[in-house]
């Protein structure tokens, strides 16, 4: 079965006076199936725009563009392979752990 990533924006700080958001926390679920098998979260800081989007306006699909863009593709890539792994190791697992009394 296929395993899907789905990414989630966790949090944003945002300056109050303009609602320029500084910082997001992320988040992306590795889900097999109808299950979630593995999770990566980590944070961005984003410079400051010279045009910003009102915070009112912003959507959570704009927002993750911003995250994946300061990523760098090779970096989203890395986290998705990531949860792929570690998925396959739960679903195969090569080591396990016991006594054999």
């Amino acid at each position: 079965m296929a395993i899907t990533k789905t990414w989630e924006v966790n949090t944003l700080e945002r300056e109050l006076a303009d609602g320029y958001v500084n910082k997001v926390i992320y988040r992306v679920k590795g889900i097999d199936g109808s299950e979630e098998k593995a999770r990566a979260t980590g944070e961005v800081e984003l410079a400051k725009p010279d045009t910003l989007v009102p915070y009112k306006d912003l959507t959570e699909s704009t927002v993750l563009g911003w995250v994946k863009t300061k990523l760098g593709t090779d970096k989203v890539a890395a986290i998705e392979k990531s949860l792929e792994d570690e998925i396959a190791l739960i679903n195969t697992p090569v080591t396990e752990t016991g006594k054999p009394w």
